[in-house]
């Protein structure tokens, strides 16, 4: 029993998961329909690479809730770029138009947010919350204060499109945004816990003295964790934009609070130091399921944001305990 409990509680959110799963499964069996699932795990992918992005400044001991507006930057500018210069891409180039977007984008934003938080001491709190509106007011400025449409059917390669054709799914089974967000997830995962970059993130985090004392650039490990943040939030952009197959300079409000409840939920300290990209991802199925489940049950779009926004105290007081409880012990 022991053993149980203690494996219970260190599972605590994946044993919420699956119960969550059978509720909605027993109050709608539509819930368990492989339309839905493959719909389900589509919702999930841009909550997916915000999350696994956002892991890295708060495992840092800060935040970025600046997020939604680098998704709606990248997805403008990507949209606005195929429409002059590749009005007739083929796939590979719609790929590389994406892909290179958010690349670049996310760089040249995470740095300068990053350069003013580790090397000039502004708050990540105040320079984010800057960037929040500074970012989204270039998306409009950006887009003339309209989406950017007239792309071509190719650039929904990476938003849209789905492969393995069978005749339950004659467009296609497996959702290409999904395989692009695991395939990220895998690589912010393995960065954040297999490499030296890594484990400076975490020492940071826990102390930036300490880490500072045993030789650890505290500032370039802030900047690149920044700039990792960004880069995630602007391929989330351009997965948006692509599925949309128009750029949007509105798309990403609000997504941030979902994304920063995702990573607390999956057990990342707001108090830096403790963190996981992939238990981030519980998290993420956690919302995703509860706005899926309330739609199948017609639940008023009211509801669901009282819901959620519930969902994002009760993640925020679990980690205060957490932290209350490890500060005693």
């Amino acid at each position: 029993m022991d053993k149980a409990k203690k494996i219970i509680s260190k599972n605590i959110i994946v044993v919420f998961l699956v119960l969550l799963c059978i509720f909605f499964g027993v109050a709608n069996p539509n819930f368990f329909s492989s339309i839905n699932i493959i719909n389900l795990l589509s919702q999930m992918c841009v909550n997916a690479l915000l999350a696994a992005g956002l892991s890295f400044p708060i495992i840092l001991g800060g935040i970025d809730i600046s997020v939604g507006s680098q998704m709606a930057v990248a997805g403008v500018v990507a949209a606005t770029i195929g429409v002059k210069f590749f009005p007739n891409m083929g796939y590979g180039t719609a790929l590389v138009v994406l892909i290179g977007t958010a690349l670049v984008v996310g760089t040249i934003t995470g740095a300068i947010i990053g350069y003013l938080i580790a090397y000039h001491d502004v708050l990540p709190m105040i320079c984010t919350l800057a960037f929040l509106t500074i970012l989204r007011g270039v998306a409009y400025i950006f887009s003339g204060g309209g989406p950017v449409t007239g792309l071509p059917t190719t650039f929904a390669c990476l938003g849209a499109k789905r492969l393995i054709v069978t005749e339950a799914f004659p467009n296609g089974m497996l959702p290409t945004n999904v395989i692009f967000t695991v395939i990220v997830v895998i690589i912010m995962h393995l960065i954040l816990t297999k490499t030296v970059f890594g484990r400076h993130v975490f020492a940071v985090g826990s102390n930036k003295n300490v880490a500072h004392l045993a030789g650890i650039n505290v500032k370039k490990v802030t900047l690149l964790g920044h700039i990792l943040c960004a880069i995630t939030a602007s391929m989330a952009g351009v997965v948006t934009a692509s599925k949309l197959q128009n750029g949007q300079p509105n798309i990403g409000d609000g997504y941030e609070m979902f994304a920063i409840a995702s990573c607390v939920l999956g057990g990342t300290s707001l108090a830096g130091g403790r963190g996981s990209v992939a238990r981030a991802m519980f998290g993420v199925a956690i919302i995703a399921v509860i706005n899926n489940g309330m739609n199948l049950l017609n639940i008023s779009a009211y509801w669901q944001k009282v819901v959620i926004g519930a969902i994002i105290l009760l993640a925020v007081v679990l980690d205060m305990f957490q932290q209350r409880r490890e500060k005693s012990v």
